[in-house]
């Protein structure tokens, strides 16, 4: 198992313990997490190849798909709603 893979679970843990805590304290560990995927991913496909790199990127858009939205939403000059503190 190469490198990049071993750290590329480690973030899937460190994903998963993220999306368990409470939403207020999920944006400077979710932010790090959504920085850090495009380097990984790309590190991914240089080592194994492409296909897993496609993998990783799916799986990454599936995580983050409501972030993403919102700062897609947000650039695009759309309005956008922020998730109440009850969640």
């Amino acid at each position: 198992m190469t490198l990049s893979l071993i750290i590329g679970a480690v973030w899937v843990i460190l994903a998963t313990i993220t999306a368990l805590l409470p939403m207020r304290r999920q944006y400077i560990p979710g932010v790090s997490l959504l920085i850090a995927a495009p380097v990984l991913i790309c590190w991914i496909g240089w080592d194994i190849g492409w296909q897993w790199a496609a993998l990783a990127t799916f799986a990454l858009l599936s995580m983050f798909r409501r972030p993403l939205l919102y700062f897609a939403r947000r650039g695009l000059g759309l309005p956008v709603t922020r998730p109440s503190e009850d969640a």
